[in-house]
This record gives C-alpha cells, sequence and structure tokens, in this order.
C-alpha cells in the first residue's frame, strides 16, 4: 500500500467529517486538484506552506484506492507531487493524526505509521 498525506486545518477537517467528504482546501479548489505529499515531501511541504500554523492535522491516505484520479506530476524542483483530480471519499482515509507546534515553533510529526 501506498500512502499520501495531506495536511488539512483542523475546522476544514471536520466539515469534510460532517459532509462525508473532503473536496478541498481553497487552494486545491483554486488549483482543481487536491495537493497532497509523499512522505519524502511532507515536511518541505509543511515548512513552505504551513509555517507556524497551529490545529493542523496529518491525514494518512490509500493511495491505491484512489484510482486514475491521483497523478503524480511534476511541481517544486520537478519532483512528482500526487494530485487527486476528484473529491477525497473519507474511505481512503487510513488515519488522521495531530501535527501540532512545539515550543521551538517547529511541528511535531507523529509517527506515520498506519
Amino acid at each position: 500500500m501506498r500512502i499520501i498525506y495531506k495536511i488539512c486545518p483542523k475546522s476544514l477537517w471536520e466539515e469534510a467529517e460532517k459532509a462525508g467528504i473532503f473536496v478541498g482546501a481553497p487552494i486545491d479548489i483554486q488549483d482543481g486538484y487536491l495537493h497532497f505529499s509523499t512522505e519524502k515531501q511532507l515536511r518541505e511541504t509543511v515548512a513552505k506552506h504551513f509555517t507556524g500554523q497551529s490545529d493542523l492535522l496529518l491525514i494518512g491516505i490509500d493511495a491505491d484506492s484512489l484510482g486514475d484520479a491521483l497523478r503524480f506530476e511534476p511541481s517544486r524542483g520537478g519532483d512528482l507531487f500526487p494530485h487527486l483530480y476528484a473529491h477525497l471519499p473519507l474511505s481512503a482515509v487510513l488515519w488522521v493524526k495531530p501535527l501540532p507546534l512545539g515550543a521551538d515553533g517547529q511541528h511535531i510529526f507523529p509517527d506515520l505509521a498506519p
């Protein structure tokens, strides 16, 4: 199983849980696809786009369950990033874990095991 990751504000994820589907953050909606990261890309993504933000969640997703709507496309530095051209069904979510800020202002990553 391949796992990809979504960083999401807690309030936005709570809305998704109520609706039964995740339609995306404002940047996802603007770009026309949901942005994800691989494990290798995760820390850089958090540093680049979420520095200093609290109340974030890290969501582990079964990439293999997303079918052809998931594409790995060139982005930062030519690296291939996972993009989902569909809404995220909550059935693909393996786990949801807090991504808190430490005393030093850096995010504390949870164990990424399923």
